[in-house]
């Protein structure tokens, strides 16, 4: 299975980037920082020419539970979407969190919780998406 998904939207940067923060929130997940890593790029001098934004992600829930299995599984937290521009098009995507944490361990329960994140980070990315679409 690929490790990533990622979708292609028709919407721009900024809409894109506007979409999925509203998709975020309305799944019950937190939004706990955003990186734009293209403005920290540029503002350093690189001629980086993308748009690039990383939002951390969290479900509170899901998070306590992994955190009482496995502490040190905090290094993999908060899950991750990134809005961002290849060429002309803009992509909404993210690591899939079931393979991360499945290559972190080999807890069953871990595994359950890390579909049911992946399932509803999935739905985020395509509610974006649809919302892109019909802008």
């Amino acid at each position: 299975m690929d490790p990533f998904f990622i979708v292609e939207t028709p919407l721009d940067f900024e809409k894109a980037s506007s979409s999925l923060e509203a998709a975020v929130t309305s799944h019950g997940f937190g939004l706990l920082g955003i990186h734009d890593l293209g403005q920290t790029l540029r503002s350093r001098g690189m001629a980086f020419k993308e748009q690039c934004r990383i939002y951390e992600v969290c479900n509170p829930r899901q998070a306590d539970r992994v955190l009482n299995i496995q502490m040190r599984l905090n290094m993999a937290l908060p899950c991750r979407i990134s809005v961002y521009t290849e060429g002309n098009h803009t992509q909404i995507g993210m690591i899939r969190p079931e393979g991360m944490l499945l290559a972190l361990s080999t807890d069953a329960e871990l595994k359950s919780i890390a579909t049911e994140v992946e399932c509803t980070m999935i739905e985020i990315i395509q509610t974006a998406s649809k919302a892109a679409r019909t802008s």
